[in-house]
């Protein structure tokens, strides 16, 4: 049976679950002296644990053993993503997480509508968390958010591939076959892009890429379009 996994900042030998992950610990899972449970980090390393003791705001717990994981992708992939109405972000960064992104990013252009503030990013931040927790990866992708597209884009210098999903193209302007290397997907929101931010996202490195004939919805765009990457990548295989 799969132990109880949670995220904490620093592990040592003696450690403590504390805010939410200890409320989750306590109230809804009840864990209490001699539970085993797993630490993550974010450093892709596992640890194996038992809880010692339960206070009033924390739980104790003894490190038993640290182990190496193979859950997490061998390449390092970016979604870019403008920001959704509704819960919409959200799923994107739950199946983001559970495809093996290392990182997402959430940004407003101009035909975007919704709006984001810390409290949207930080439970953007959880929903990565739990997706990470449930699919058995050992670390979660950051979610960050760019008030400007042209501060989004830049945000992909370094990367090897660095790919635009848009609309209005024809055809694809390269092919995703065989694909290798680091890559920055990105792709728009409701309202999708105007010429003027291909044309950037062109000056800046990008390849445009058709995702089929069909207009698909901002939030089927941006997990088919790392579905099909990270296949490519081998991620999936």
């Amino acid at each position: 049976m799969a132990r109880n996994r949670f995220f904490i900042d620093h592990i040592s030998e003696e450690a403590a679950l504390t805010g939410d992950e200890f409320r989750h610990a306590k109230n809804v899972l009840r864990l209490r002296e001699g539970s085993e449970i797993s630490l993550l980090d974010g450093s892709g390393a596992e640890y194996s644990a038992i809880v010692t003791k339960v206070e009033r705001d924390k739980m104790l717990v003894h490190v038993l053993e640290k182990s190496a994981s193979d859950r997490e992708p061998h390449t390092e992939v970016c979604l870019l993503v403008g920001a959704l109405k509704g819960d919409k972000t959200e799923l994107v960064v739950q199946k983001a997480a559970e495809l093996g992104a290392s990182k997402v990013a959430v940004f407003s252009s101009r035909y975007c509508s919704a709006y984001m503030n810390e409290n949207k990013l930080e439970r953007l931040n959880r929903v990565s968390r739990e997706a990470a927790k449930q699919c058995m990866r050992t670390v979660a992708p950051e979610v960050v958010y760019f008030e400007t597209f042209e501060e989004a884009l830049k945000s992909a210098d370094g990367y090897q591939n660095k790919l635009f999903a848009c609309e209005f193209l024809g055809g694809s302007e390269g092919s995703l076959h065989g694909l290798s290397g680091s890559c920055a997907l990105v792709v728009g929101s409701e309202g999708g892009f105007s010429e003027g931010e291909f044309a950037l996202a062109k000056s800046l490195g990008f390849t445009g890429v058709s995702l089929g004939k069909r207009i698909l919805r901002a939030e089927t765009a941006a997990i088919a379009f790392l579905s099909v990457v990270m296949y490519e990548l081998g991620e999936l295989r």
